[in-house]
């Protein structure tokens, strides 16, 4: 059957980068009724255990009291547990007995213990139940309206997302081939190790092969799990493989194939629908983890405000900014896709910590899961973490949290720190990162403040200051020390980048980050996006009634304590607070950071129902009315952006891209090894199974120089220095972009104006790709050739 292709030329998508007290989710049910009648417990003539303690169904049907349920609650726990056991005496009677009907006596006295335990687990059960229904009634009277509202954002994104990508891309009408082309640049590096896993002949062969991957850095072996943040791959291939041969075995069909006719002289390709194709699978599973992610952000906009009017405005706010919020439905592969929604669930679990009175060992231990999720698929959650440490560290200054809570919540990050390290092989970035020695030195702080820092400012000096200032020196001193001692220097460019932001700083390195746009600053356009939709004004209102009331609690905190109605104590406000600047800082100084500010806005405009913040408003005017004059309001700019990513049809094709790779596969030898620029290098890995020796992972040091001889193909050196310095590397051929030569993203941003940064020697000569565009010999011979690529074969003459 043949399926004619989607009409249209493809549009290009747009890019990313161009409370209350208590929620009533999360609040524990109070205590049962002390009054009542209280039931007599009389001992029989023979020791009988009291008939309140025999039938604790019975003792709690007269009344249907929760005290009641609650007690035979404990009964039924304590019997579990063998404290009380009926029957017990008459047993221990019968077995201290003697003559030849002991063995009788004791099996059954034996059969009359599993009677008597199975009735009381019945009842146990009962019981339960039932306590847990006097839980949910009194947690939330409509709990199940609240989880509804969650369930439908959630399943609304997750049609947006697919929808959106399906539109973009035309992705069920592509065959193999040009769906994975479609994952471009590291997208197609991810990608590559889930095909290697579920192609594997078992998942353990398929393991062991990306943890001795050889072709990702030829000649070098490297573990992928401990170099990159892999384990989402590893996860969805073992879904993947589960459910086919689940489906296999049952005889369910998990695809359907067709014949596509892709017009313009081009042959047609077999494409295949359902989860059975491994690519359909793959962004089905990333679409419905961030579909999770918004029933997520409701229940935190729910929790946060305490009205479920927030949650709504939340999730509105998400929609309405939506290309401002996220690029999964344009990039799903990326890392983000698989962390960030993790981050949200973290940091409401952070939300529900800062706010409890005690804190739970249960509410730590999720905390620090969460973080090992959130940790684990992507490496730039570290510097998000950082940034959350300093916030809570922030309000522990101010005065809005003790230090006992701050400590347990370091102890989370700790733990879940070493988790990472070790499931990463001993990653040694994670532990010489500033968010370890951030975590480091607040630990220290703590510790060491009531001998040394308490002397200090006994003596004068501003304590806010000296906490400030000590985390501040101390967490950069201690990372410099570590990177020293550990030899470690991955993370370098990081600090450079920053530099190069503050300063006009340049170097190979960050020149090749600060000239790609979704790391530049961000775009003028960006606060118009939110002041149209009213985004920003309403975050500003709500901002500045925060700030006002934090200043109240530092400076008047005495008087405020006498007059317990003006006394504004919720840190996890003021968190939210201070973390927005942190977010708003990054997202300044890099545009592609814009996923972590936006979203935290939407909730930020949760607390506009928070009668914390709200309150002498709300004694005029009901929440709902407030709510519903907001969105109103937002709703006019915020269908128009709908409108426009629901306009989007396009339709992928590369057909330059597709000649190479046929190419390759064709022409070459399985070992034969590549080099070129780092997006052509994943797709040749991915698509062609060959051995590359630079890629789009830049994160590495020993990558960043491999990457920077590979390149020097498009500077001023002469042709034999490139060629002597690619065979040291083992290559074979070289992919030639002439794009890659001539396109300016900025002034002083082309590759050889880069280069001229670091070659001085050479500066004002001709680039070394225009000249090997007109004529590679005698260095290289050309070998393949079309409108886009250029294949040169290293001679080794």
């Amino acid at each position: 059957m043949v399926r004619p292709r989607r009409g249209g030329g493809k549009a290009a998508a747009p890019p990313l980068y161009a409370s209350s007290g208590g929620g009533a989710l999360f609040q524990p049910a109070p205590p049962p009724p002390q009054e009542g009648k209280q039931q007599q417990q009389q001992q029989g003539p023979r020791g009988d255990v009291p008939a309140a303690e025999r039938s604790p169904s019975r003792a709690a049907s007269g009344d249907d009291e929760p005290a009641a349920a609650a007690a035979s609650l404990v009964r039924g726990l304590q019997r579990s547990l063998g404290r009380q056991l009926p029957g017990g005496a008459s047993c221990a009677m019968r077995r201290g007995g003697g003559g030849a009907g002991r063995k009788g006596a004791k099996s059954e006295c034996q059969r009359e213990e599993k009677r008597d335990k199975l009735g009381e687990w019945q009842d146990w059960l009962r019981a339960a139940v039932k306590e847990a229904g006097v839980f949910i009634v009194r947690a939330d009277s409509k709990i199940w309206v609240t989880l509804v509202m969650a369930a439908v954002a959630g399943i609304l994104h997750w049609l947006h997302i697919t929808n959106l990508f399906e539109n973009d891309r035309h992705f069920s009408h592509l065959s193999t081939l040009e769906r994975e082309m479609a994952f471009r640049t590291e997208m197609g590096l991810y990608y590559s190790y889930f095909k290697t896993i579920i192609e594997a002949p078992s998942f353990w062969n398929g393991l062991w092969m990306v943890m001795n991957d050889k072709l990702t850095e030829y000649p070098l072996v490297i573990n992928t799990l401990k170099r990159f943040n892999l384990y989402p791959e590893v996860v969805l291939a073992s879904w993947y493989r589960m459910y086919t041969s689940t489906m296999n075995f049952t005889g369910i069909p998990t695809k359907k194939c067709w014949s596509v006719n892709r017009g313009e002289g081009l042959s047609p390709v077999e494409s295949c629908e359902g989860w059975g194709d491994p690519a359909s699978f793959y962004v089905a599973m990333i679409f419905l983890l961030n579909g999770l992610m918004v029933s997520v952000f409701f229940l935190y906009g729910t929790y946060l405000s305490g009205s479920r009017f927030g949650g709504l405005l939340t999730v509105a706010c998400y929609f309405f900014n939506h290309g401002e919020s996220t690029r999964v439905m344009w990039t799903p592969p990326l890392r983000e896709s698989f962390s960030y929604p993790f981050l949200v669930v973290q940091m409401l679990l952070l939300t529900y910590i800062l706010r409890t009175q005690n804190v739970s060992r249960r509410s730590l231990i999720a905390l620090s899961v969460s973080n090992v999720f959130f940790m684990l698929p992507w490496q730039f959650a570290q510097f998000v973490l950082l940034t959350q440490v300093a916030s809570i560290f922030a309000i522990y200054i101010i005065g809005f949290i003790e230090a006992s809570k701050l400590q347990k919540i370091l102890y989370a990050h700790m733990a879940s720190l070493g988790i990472c390290f070790v499931l990463m092989f001993g990653n040694a970035m994670l532990l010489t990162s500033y968010y370890a020695a951030s975590l480091i030195v607040s630990w220290g702080i703590l510790e060491l403040g009531p001998k040394y820092i308490q002397e200090i400012h006994r003596r004068g000096f501003n304590l806010w200051a000296i906490e400030g200032l000590s985390c501040l020196f101390g967490t950069i001193t201690l990372k410099f020390l570590m990177c020293l001692i550990f030899g470690i220097s991955d993370d370098a460019h990081i600090s450079n980048l920053l530099k190069a932001k503050l300063t006009g700083y340049r170097d190979f390195d960050t020149s090749m980050y600060t000239c790609a746009v979704e790391f530049d600053f961000m775009e003028k356009e960006t606060p118009v996006k939110y002041l149209k939709t009213l985004l920003l004004p309403v975050v500003l209102a709500i901002f500045s009634v925060i700030v006002v009331k934090t200043f109240q609690h530092a400076v008047f905190h005495n008087e405020c304590h006498e007059r317990h109605e003006d006394h504004f104590n919720h840190g996890e406000i003021v968190f939210h607070a201070v973390q927005l600047i942190f977010f708003t800082v990054l997202a300044i100084l890099i545009m592609r950071l814009k996923l972590f500010l936006t979203p935290h806005m939407c909730i930020m405009a949760s607390l506009i129902c928070s009668k914390q913040l709200f309150g002498w408003v709300f004694c005029k005017v009901q929440p709902a009315t407030v709510v519903i004059i907001v969105l109103a309001m937002m709703a006019f700019q915020g269908i128009e952006n709908l409108q426009k990513e629901w306009s989007i049809v396009g339709e992928f094709s590369n057909i330059p891209q597709e000649e190479l790779l046929l190419w390759i596969q064709k022409n070459t030898k399985k070992d034969a090894v590549f080099a070129g620029a780092m997006p052509t290098m994943a797709s040749v890995k991915l698509s062609a199974l060959r051995p590359i020796v630079n890629h789009p992972h830049y994160e590495d040091a020993g990558l960043r120089a491999r990457t920077k001889i590979v390149y020097s193909m498009y500077s001023r050196k002469p042709a034999k220095e490139v060629k002597r310095k690619l065979l040291k590397l083992g290559v074979n051929y070289y992919i030639l972009e002439d794009s890659w030569c001539l396109r300016r993203t900025k002034p002083g941003c082309s590759m050889p104006e880069i280069w001229d940064i670091e070659d001085l020697a050479n500066v004002g000569k001709v680039p070394l790709c225009n000249l090997m565009s007109m004529d590679s010999r005698p260095y290289f011979r050309t070998v393949f050739k079309n409108s886009v690529y250029k294949v040169l074969e290293v001679t080794r003459e």
